[in-house]
């Protein structure tokens, strides 16, 4: 990395000559009136440019008329016009170390270095103009260590939303609001072989990162403030509010890299953004409504070079002749078989003679049943890779609009605002190939097999509004925020192969929806003269809930019978192919929904807290909070939170908490059910039903009702500044014990032998069934260091860096919770498997350090950053398949050009030395007959490889 510094140091070196002048001097200070040393004042349009002394003055040259630029870390940048000789400054804290933030404390004046736990906030549109990533999932992976996501393969919807979650812990235990409101969770719930399976998280790539102007990360837990999902931690995302300014952006990329086009080289995974943003001002007290939107594009990608399998058995040859002679081959007769068996080059004369010889069906089977895959290749033209997946990237297309709105109604700062979003999204991809040697590839339909496609159709809408001000003394804020996430499935390119010739190649599948209305009181009054200053805050809310699960038609989730009835009864068989195998249900890849599974369900819970913070002396903040919620559906809850800080001296802070918490179970978790193809560690499809826990099955099982989840947790750190250097330092530990976590269970089997549950599984049409269950307590720990610096020298170069990383390690702890039922029938490991523990402690890095660094210099700017992302390891349900996958070092540049005050060039690289995660090793048995050449059940950083991009960025004033 250092080559990269000299490169930059070299490539800068020298400034334009000094333009005749006179000598400018002042004294800079704080808006505590302390001499700031170290700020930079530089002449606006030129690399002219000085710092401060020690105690705060400076001395330049410059001519009357120009302006000075007065810039400094963790203050707003101030621009005053030369007028005399003499300009003394006043710094306002800014954004960095003193901006006033809306998470983590209702006191209207408490700034982040002042806080009780660590809090990172981070300026996306600032952001936004040097990284390649465009989408608010991807931005944070890459700019917050603690936070991770990423985009997953083969994976059913998971593929179209991508999990995401705080210190490691799962995607539901993070509260994310939008200007300190709740926001709705998404509709999907993650059932397949991902992180976060089993959990229910928030669409954070249905909000524009055009319509945000910073995001605060809580990095602590929070239920005692803002109720359930926050054992985590808090995501509140602030919208943009700048009126009188056009933002328009156009950002295009793609993947140049080694393993593009399945392995082969070149380009693909095209993207296109487009955003932009205006803001209006409304009345004379700083009133405003801004609109910001944005529409994007990316194509998909493949990263799997072939399949190695087996694709053709003797079978699938004679019905590829009969199919070429125009032959009926929907139910080939023995004479019909026997007859165009002759026509099979590569058959052997002895094979052909015995086949004309079979007497029966059962002699044509057993004598066809032998793979001919390389001949038959070679007979049709084909080479292996026609029969490749598209491990990869799913190709979407979307829209998205926000708006926000405030307007003050008197001088007392009594306000109405509002703020709404909506989003769609279409996204398109691929299953595991269905080959012609199968029994759930019905050939007359595809001769060679086929790749069933997901189609998904993504709506989201939200609307919040509310009004504040002051009641005597006390700051009242009443609001109401109602939001829905809808996800809906059309199945193509696919059939259902018990309907044979009859099975339409798409498919209605149905859906789910998920709406949340929450309506907020809240009220607080900064005592200035008690002690130090106290703040108390009390209020209430009321939430609704809904969730519904549509049915798709009948087709997409059915079985039937040869005759084409469908399977209502027990006694019913399916229809089969050659060689005696049922064929299965419902539309290949993914099943839709029946009417059995659809439903629509109701929860509402009701909430009240108590906050208090008091400044007990200039040195010592103590905090209380505690909140009391009762839901409909489970009962009632009481949470603590305990918080200090102590200033050791002006620049060094200590501070901790301790708190309790709880996650209600989501709607979706206690009653969605399905039947879902999900596919083994050998690449064998499964047909797994999830049921209820209140259904016939969990009590056959012994599978318990759900409950909340509870936590305790403690954190201790400290935060340090050394002004005259410009530097800052934030460490902090954290302990999260966790009781009673929700998991997705593995797959119980019937024992086949017409038992009860052998009849309910044959009328969900699955083989296994799963559930949501309370199996296990967890423990997690860990570290968080931020340090910051800023540094500006005499020709006016400016370089900030920050270093960020976070050390994390989440295990299981005592027994998996399983009843005496389970316990009797050795079914424990079933309840939570294997896998799934690696899921939950291995299969994200459980390290990620992200050191970045920005250089400007007069109209150029560089952004570099290199993320270091820890060893993750294969979650497989057996230990000797568990490959560890090494760490990595990805590395981010982009160089920008601000050409005029209204446009900026930006060109520059993700991943720009095209690393790879470690490839899955034969010796592992996890590359399912070469699909995945890289795991997709562990994930770092995703396996797109080298991405460039070229951004064109206009602000109009």
């Amino acid at each position: 990395m250092k080559n990269f510094y000299v490169m930059f140091c070299l490539f800068f070196v020298g400034w334009v000559a000094q333009a005749q002048a006179q000598e400018i001097s002042g004294t800079i200070v704080d808006d505590q009136k302390q001499p700031l040393g170290g700020v930079s004042v530089a002449i606006e349009g030129t690399n002219r440019g000085t710092i401060t002394d020690f105690d705060g003055k400076y001395n330049i040259e410059a001519a009357m008329g120009e302006t000075l630029v007065f810039s400094f870390v963790g203050f707003d940048t101030k621009k005053v016009e030369i007028q005399s000789d003499v300009i003394n400054v006043t710094m306002v804290s800014g954004l960095a170390l003193g901006e006033v933030m809306l998470v983590g404390s209702r006191n209207p004046n408490r700034t982040v270095v002042e806080s009780t736990v660590p809090i990172d906030v981070l300026n996306i549109k600032e952001l936004s103009s040097a990284v390649p990533q465009v989408n608010l999932n991807q931005m944070l992976n890459y700019v917050a260590p603690s936070f991770t996501s990423n985009t997953q393969t083969i994976s059913d919807g998971t593929d179209h939303i991508d999990p995401a979650s705080l210190r490691g812990l799962g995607p539901d235990q993070v509260l994310v609001l939008i200007n300190g409101k709740r926001r709705h969770n998404s509709s999907l719930i993650n059932v397949n072989g991902t992180f976060g399976r089993g959990s229910v998280g928030t669409d954070l790539n249905a909000i524009p990162a055009v319509a945000i102007q910073r995001i605060e990360v809580l990095r602590d837990g929070a239920s005692a403030q803002y109720g359930s999902d926050a054992i985590a931690g808090v995501i509140n995302i602030v919208l943009n509010k700048s009126i009188n300014e056009l933002d328009l952006s156009v950002t295009t990329g793609a993947n140049f890299t080694e393993n593009a086009n399945d392995q082969t080289g070149g380009v693909d995974g095209e993207t296109v953004n487009v955003a932009a943003s205006y803001g209006i001002g409304l009345g004379e007290n700083g009133g405003y409504i801004t609109f910001s939107g944005d529409f994007d594009y990316r194509e998909d990608y493949s990263r799997m070079k072939e399949w190695e399998g087996k694709i053709f058995k003797g079978y699938n040859a004679i019905e590829n002749v009969a199919f070429s002679s125009g032959a009926d081959i929907t139910n080939l007769t023995n004479g019909q078989i026997q007859q165009f068996a002759q026509g099979v080059s590569y058959f052997s004369q002895q094979l052909k003679d015995d086949i004309n010889a079979a007497p029966d069906r059962e002699t044509l089977q057993d004598l066809l049943d032998f793979d001919v895959t390389e001949d038959e290749l070679n007979s049709r033209g084909q080479e292996r890779s026609d029969y490749n997946m598209r491990v990869g990237q799913s190709a979407l297309r979307g829209g998205r609009f926000f708006a926000n709105f405030s307007l003050p109604l008197d001088d007392e700062g009594t306000e109405l605002y509002s703020f709404a979003g909506i989003s769609s999204r279409r996204g398109n991809s691929a299953g595991f190939y269905r080959l012609p040697n199968q029994s759930r590839t019905y050939t007359p339909i595809y001769i060679n097999g086929f790749l069933p496609e997901i189609n998904s159709k993504i709506n989201d809408k939200s609307i919040a509004a509310g009004i504040r001000g002051k009641i005597g003394d006390w700051e009242v804020d009443f609001s109401n925020t109602w939001g829905r996430n809808e996800f809906l499935y059309l199945i193509s390119n696919t059939s259902n192969a018990s309907l044979k010739q009859s099975s339409p190649t798409t498919f209605d599948a149905g859906g789910f929806s998920f709406a949340q209305n929450t309506t907020n009181l809240d009220i607080s009054n900064f005592y200035e003269d008690f002690f130090s200053g106290v703040n108390v805050a009390f209020g209430a809310e009321y939430r609704l809930e809904n969730y519904e699960i549509v049915s798709g038609e009948r087709g997409s989730y059915e079985q039937y019978t040869e005759n084409g009835a469908p399977i209502t009864l027990a006694s019913q068989s399916p229809g089969t192919d050659f060689f005696g195998n049922p064929r299965p249900g419902g539309s290949q890849v993914f099943p839709g929904f029946s009417p059995k599974n659809e439903l629509s369900r109701e929860r509402s819970s009701i909430a009240g807290y108590f906050d208090i913070e008091a400044d007990l002396t200039e040195q010592f903040l103590l905090t209380f909070a505690t909140r009391f919620e009762d839901y409909s559906d489970f009962g009632s809850t009481i949470n603590f939170k305990v918080s200090s800080r102590y200033k050791l001296t002006d620049n060094i802070n200590m501070r901790g908490a301790v708190n309790t918490g709880f996650r209600a179970p989501s709607l979706h978790q206690l009653n969605f059910n399905s039947t879902s193809t999900i596919f083994d560690n050998d690449g064998n499809p499964q047909e797994v039903g999830t049921f209820t826990n209140d259904s016939r099955a969990a009590k056959l099982l012994g599978i318990p009702q759900l409950k909340e989840e509870t936590s305790q947790s403690l954190s201790v750190g400290f935060t340090a500044q050394i002004p005259d250097a410009n530097l800052s330092l934030t460490v902090d530990g954290y302990f999260v014990a966790i009781d009673d976590r929700v998991v997705y269970t593995g797959q119980f089997a019937g024992p086949g032998t017409g038992t009860e549950l052998d009849n309910l599984l044959a009328q969900a049409n699955a083989t296994a069934a799963s559930f949501f269950a309370n199996a296990i307590d967890t423990e997690s720990k860990g570290v968080d260091l931020v340090l910051t610096h800023d540094a500006t020298f005499n020709n006016g170069f400016k370089l900030k860096s920050d270093l960020a990383a976070t050390l994390s390690k989440t295990k299981q702890v005592g027994d998996i919770n399983a009843s005496p039922q389970l316990e009797r029938a050795g079914l424990v490991g079933t309840y939570f498997p294997e896998d799934s523990r690696v899921y939950l402690e291995e299969a994200v890095p459980r390290t990620k350090v992200n050191l970045t660094n920005s250089l400007t210099a007069g109209k150029f700017n560089v952004f570099l950053r290199n993320v270091f992302f820890g060893e993750v390891t294969e979650a497989s349900t057996t230990v000797a398949n568990q490959q560890v996958f090494s760490s990595k070092i990805v590395t981010d540049l982009s160089l920008g050009y601000k050409a005029s005050e209204a446009l900026t060039l930006t060109i520059g690289a993700n991943n720009l030395l095209d690393v790879y995660p470690d490839r899955a090793k034969a010796e592992f048995n996890n590359r399912s007959d070469g699909r995945f050449d890289w795991s997709r059940r562990a994930q770092q950083f995703g396996i797109g490889g080298r991405f460039l991009f070229a951004r064109v960025a206009f602000t109009l004033k």
